[in-house]
């Protein structure tokens, strides 16, 4: 006498549920790494353009014989045959303040870290 055993092959509900599991652990870890390098090369970006717009104030100052106490406009400084080609914007969503030649430009997320 042959006795016929039929086997289906497929995942348990167990199985599928620990499977479920490592993947959310996973992303528990991962998610607010990606968040905080998000942040830090947000922060990064700002500090080269605030560096960048120093630079430009350095150099108009220079070029058109001004004192450190003066402040120079963006039409001064942005534009395509200017010292910036396009107005640099901060990536974290903050505004720039240029100030006088002798005064670091700020970003209103100083708080931030956004700062030179």
């Amino acid at each position: 006498m042959k006795i016929n055993t039929l086997r289906k092959s497929g995942f348990t509900l167990v199985e599928i549920m620990i499977v479920v599991a490592i993947i959310g652990l996973l992303a528990a870890i991962a998610i607010p790494n990606f968040v905080r390098a998000r942040t830090a090369s947000q922060t990064n970006a700002c500090i080269a353009n605030l560096k960048q717009i120093e630079g430009a104030k350095a150099n108009w100052a220079l070029e058109n014989k001004k004192t450190s106490a003066n402040t120079p406009a963006t039409t001064d400084l942005y534009g395509a045959n200017l010292y910036i080609a396009r107005t640099p914007v901060c990536p974290g969503g903050g505004t720039y303040t240029i100030n006088a030649v002798d005064t670091a430009p700020s970003c209103s997320l100083s708080a931030s870290g956004h700062t030179l």
